[in-house]
């Protein structure tokens, strides 16, 4: 099977797609897999380091820009979509997946052309405008939850969860005390997850530092803390300017790869944003969630954030009200062992560890739907 996968632009368009990819690998040994992209998004690096052929098509976004740069996206586009069609018609594809980004029209105008059968994959709750103009043409439409259903009204979903890689299923079998050790941190003593993406979230960054004694004195926690990129100037030489007691029960990184999961395995609570991992990451490894969703995601965020709180699992703040409820928020969780306990219990419940598997099933079937 020769598969085309339109993914890109950011991480919760990319690592849906490298999910599946190892399922893929085994069930079809013959498989060809050949990824278009953005020119300057995130996904070509993760996608080489992944073994797969990446090629890149001209883009950028249309929605909530002037009219000169909506112009300007539409040449691009129009551009893209001539690449794409070269692209298509020299690989010749079985069938397309779809989860995103701003190459995805361009593709699937291509792909549709020429009468190739496409998947697409909604991560978040809500779709954009690209996934639902995908859908229309699509053969398949699989989402994350139910929920997303009723943007499709013309279209059967298949529900299938949000795939995770095979290192955070992996991870997801740590005894939490391990996964703490991994990071020298106290085996049996509460822990706090923050972070905010590779690139990070200055809001969670700022009231972090501001309140890390308070956490980690006071509420005695231990806090695992992913700056991101953007940010980890100002933390990188915390562990010799602290306090040395604040110090002992804080450990700060720019961004985790491989170790990602066994962050969340190490974890109690999270405190993170509210992109499309956390419909599936969290879950997984039953963590309540403290979510805040970033104020410039139009509403993707903050669906998929009330959808956590409607199951259970979550508790959401808004981003400008952050600094004035995260202690007292963690401090009552704490102090009601049978509210966080159940909140774990909900997450838990809500886990869908074989989302990659079925996504994978689901697109080797795509030629014969």
């Amino acid at each position: 099977m020769r598969l085309l996968i339109a993914a890109g632009g950011t991480g919760g368009h990319v690592y849906p797609a490298l999910a599946p990819m190892a399922d893929l690998a085994r069930l079809d040994p013959t498989l060809e897999v050949l990824w278009i992209g953005t020119q300057d998004g995130m996904e070509a690096d993760l996608v080489e380091r992944e073994g797969l052929k990446f090629q890149s098509i001209r883009g950028r976004g249309v929605a909530g820009v002037g009219a000169v740069k909506a112009l300007l996206a539409v040449i691009e586009l129009g551009r893209g979509f001539l690449q794409a069609r070269k692209i298509v018609r020299d690989f010749q594809p079985d069938a397309l997946f779809v989860t995103g980004g701003y190459t995805s029209v361009a593709v699937t105008v291509a792909c549709w052309l020429r009468n190739v059968p496409i998947a697409v994959y909604l991560p978040d709750i809500e779709p954009g405008r690209g996934v639902k103009f995908v859908a229309k043409y699509a053969k398949k439409v699989l989402v994350t939850d139910q929920n997303s259903a009723q943007y499709f009204p013309d279209n059967t979903v298949i529900e299938t969860g949000y795939p995770l890689r095979p290192a955070l299923i992996e991870a997801t079998a740590l005894e939490q005390s391990a996964a703490r050790e991994h990071f020298k941190l106290a085996p049996d003593k509460a822990t706090l997850f923050v972070f905010g993406g590779s690139r990070g979230a200055r809001s969670l960054n700022t009231v972090v530092r501001k309140h890390l004694q308070t956490l980690t004195d006071t509420l005695n926690l231990q806090v695992i803390h992913i700056t991101g990129t953007l940010d980890w100037p100002k933390f990188a030489d915390s562990q010799q300017t602290l306090p040395a007691q604040v110090a002992a029960n804080y450990v700060v990184f720019p961004y985790l790869h491989d170790d990602m999961g066994v962050a969340m395995a190490a974890a109690d609570i999270v405190c993170a944003r509210a992109g499309a991992s956390t419909l599936g990451e969290f879950p997984a490894f039953g963590l309540s969630a403290i979510l805040v969703p970033y104020p410039h995601a139009w509403r993707y965020q903050k669906v998929n954030a009330d959808t956590l709180v409607s199951q259970g699992s979550g508790i959401r703040i808004d981003d400008a009200d952050l600094d004035a409820e995260l202690v007292p928020t963690l401090q009552r969780l704490l102090a009601t062992p049978s509210e966080l306990a159940a909140m774990r219990n909900a997450a838990k419940a809500q886990a869908k560890l074989d989302a990659a598997h079925k996504i994978a099933k689901e697109l080797l079937s795509l030629p014969d739907a």
